[in-house]
Order: structure tokens, then C-alpha cells, then sequence
């Protein structure tokens, strides 16, 4: 045989022994390549992110559950949960209005979808449009038939349906809110979410713990509900968010790395008299192909920041855009990260022994 010929022969063995050690079959790893979504093991999926990585790679789609991994006997404000920014602004969500959809997406993922895979706070924009209460981006600070997505009573459904299904979960609502008097209460009442609600006179004033998860399970207080309307706390019995949570500045100004401010309507971050912390990540015009790279260790570096802005604490909340979109594991790993710091000190939250004090951790 000649030279040549063994040569053909070295490459052809070679590219038979690649092809036959790729995983497939659900066997492969985190970051392993990948050539679909059922390659990957269960909690990841087959994605490609140019900024991070050539090619297909698995990466994360669903979060840990710190309360099945660990215990749900600590205050609530002692976790930290998966934000989904815009969680309303779907691609690909039906039409309900006369003319196309002329906005922008931020999330990828129908709400049960988004509630599946981990994230336990989502944050909705609620209108006055067409008689109803609908999700909506607003243009001139009002909803528009190019704007609107949907009525909001068939994502609380969608809501509603998750929480009946699922006893031991929490859920938590940003709402940006621009509906008159009473048409959330009236809303949340006919998706059937009222038996679920937290109610205010259970929420600390003055930065003390939150009830106990498991006492909020037990007592079917799992639904927590914000507003942006003072006034609605005393009409409605809905929270205005900024007297129990601190929040940075969303959008661009947010991304700044190694700096935190708070948005305009938060009081500063180092205000422990509010026990729960927000942290935005995400850019004010949405990109997809920008949200895998920001989604990664931009994420995790600017939560360290703010954890110092914030008076040494770390966030509660961390909201993102396209929040499967990552270079590996994503808001999933930041959120990991959180609960890790916030139950016992560690860097992950699967190092963290149980039953353990803060600091005793696993390598």
C-alpha cells in the first residue's frame, strides 16, 4: 500500500472514530457539540451563539430548584429566582388585532414554557386597550394595535394553570402598570388568581425577613403581586413595588460595567429598609444576537456589582432578555450563583451542603 493510500486510510479511521465518540442521543454535555435539541442531556438544549462559541452547542434551558434541591424553610427573601423581562413580548404570539405587530420581542418562550423551565418572576406590561386589560408596548405611552400582544386574562390563565399544577411553587408579578381603578382586580379575579394572592399585610415594611416559603406554601399564598401605582396598595390591596424592593436602572444604562445605579423610582440600592433587590440585565432595544454573550459572564460580573451597591446583599430578582440564549449556562448559572451566596455561601448552589451553615461548602 502506498504512502498515499495509507494516508486515506489514517483520515477515513480517524473520521469514523470522531463520528462514532460525538455524543447523540440525549448523551451530551453541557457545552459538547450538537447537531439537536435531542442530542443534549435532560436541562440543556442545542443552541448556537456566534460571540461565545462556533457552531451548535448544549447549553442550559431550565434552572435548579433551590427548593427541592435544598429546603424551602428559609424566609422568601432569602432565594434568588429567574427573571423574565417583557415575559408578555413573545415571538411568534397569535395576532389579536386587526393589523400585524409592528414592536419588539424579548422572550422566545410561551409563559407556561418560561414558568417550566425555571423562571418564577415575571414582568408584565398591563394596559387599558380595546375595553379590557391587555400585555402591550406602548408608543406615545399608549397601546396600540401594532403594539399590543394579547388580553392579559390568557396569560394569567397560562398562570393560573402552572400554580394549580404545581403546589409547592411560587410566583412572583412585575407589573409596569396603566390600567385604571379596579381592572387588575377584576382581571386577576376572572383568571382565578385571588385564592393564590400574597396579601400586602403579610409583606415586612421595613426590610424585616419575608414569611417563610414553606408557611407561604402551606397557607396557598403563592402568587406575589407589584405595581407601579402607589395609590393601588390601600384601592386594590396590590403592592407598590418600591416600598418593599430595591431595583437598578434597566436597559443600557444598566449595563455599565462595574457600576449600579438604581432606576429613578427605587430608592437606593443600600436601602435595607426594602428587603428584596431586582437586578436588570438587558439592553433597551432587545437583540438576540447580542442577549447570548450578555446572558453569560457580563451577567454573573454585574451581579457582583451590585451586590456591593446594594449594601453587601445579594439580588433576588434577575431579569433577563431571551433568557435561554447563553454561552453555556447562562442567567440558569447566575441564578445558581445567587442562591448559592444567599442559602450557604458558596459559589453554586449544588456546592452547598445540606443542612449546612453558611460557608460549608462542597468542592
Amino acid at each position: 500500500m502506498s504512502l498515499y493510500q495509507n494516508l486515506l486510510l489514517l483520515t477515513a479511521i480517524s473520521a469514523f472514530l470522531s463520528i462514532a465518540s460525538a455524543c447523540s442521543d440525549g448523551r451530551c454535555k453541557l457545552l459538547d457539540e450538537c447537531s439537536s435539541d435531542g442530542d443534549c442531556e435532560a436541562g440543556l438544549y442545542c443552541f448556537a451563539c456566534q460571540q461565545g462559541f462556533s457552531g451548535s452547542r448544549c447549553v442550559r434551558s431550565t434552572v435548579t430548584n433551590q427548593f427541592k434541591l435544598l429546603n424551602n424553610s428559609l424566609p422568601f427573601n432569602k432565594y434568588a429566582f429567574l427573571t423574565t423581562h417583557n415575559a408578555y413580548a413573545i415571538d411568534g404570539y397569535p395576532l389579536h388585532t386587526p393589523v400585524p405587530r409592528v414592536t419588539f420581542t424579548n422572550q422566545e418562550d410561551m409563559i407556561t414554557d418560561q414558568l417550566n423551565n425555571g423562571a418564577r418572576a415575571l414582568m408584565l406590561d398591563t394596559y387599558d386597550f380595546d375595553g379590557d386589560v391587555w400585555m402591550c408596548h406602548s408608543f406615545g405611552g399608549q397601546c396600540h394595535d401594532i403594539t399590543a400582544f394579547g388580553p392579559a386574562i390568557d396569560y394569567l390563565k397560562e398562570i393560573e394553570a402552572f400554580l394549580s399544577a404545581n403546589t409547592e411553587e411560587i410566583v412572583t408579578l412585575i407589573l409596569e402598570d396603566y390600567v385604571g381603578p379596579n381592572g387588575l382586580t377584576k382581571v386577576f379575579t376572572d383568571a382565578g388568581l385571588m385564592k393564590y394572592w400574597f396579601p400586602v399585610s403579610n409583606m415586612p415594611k421595613n426590610g424585616e425577613d419575608w414569611p417563610l416559603v414553606s408557611d407561604m406554601v402551606a397557607n396557598n399564598q403563592r402568587l406575589l403581586v407589584f405595581t407601579s401605582i402607589q395609590s393601588k396598595e390601600a384601592s386594590e390591596g396590590i403592592a407598590y413595588q418600591w416600598n418593599y424592593m430595591v431595583e437598578n436602572q434597566y436597559g443600557d444604562g444598566g449595563m455599565q460595567a462595574g457600576s449600579c445605579p438604581n432606576r429613578a423610582e427605587s430608592s437606593g440600592l443600600d436601602d435595607k429598609t426594602k428587603s428584596l433587590v431586582l437586578v436588570n440585565y438587558f439592553h433597551s432595544t432587545s437583540s438576540k444576537e447580542k442577549t447570548c454573550e450578555d446572558n453569560s459572564g457580563d451577567l454573573i460580573n454585574m451581579l457582583r456589582t451590585c451586590y456591593a451597591a446594594a449594601g453587601n446583599r445579594w439580588s433576588n430578582f434577575v431579569a433577563v432578555d431571551y433568557y435561554k440564549r447563553s454561552e453555556g449556562g447562562g442567567p440558569f448559572q447566575a441564578v445558581d450563583t445567587l442562591n448559592g451566596k444567599l442559602l450557604c455561601g458558596c459559589d453554586d448552589i449544588h456546592a452547598c451542603v445540606a443542612g449546612s451553615t453558611s460557608g460549608a461548602c462542597t468542592p
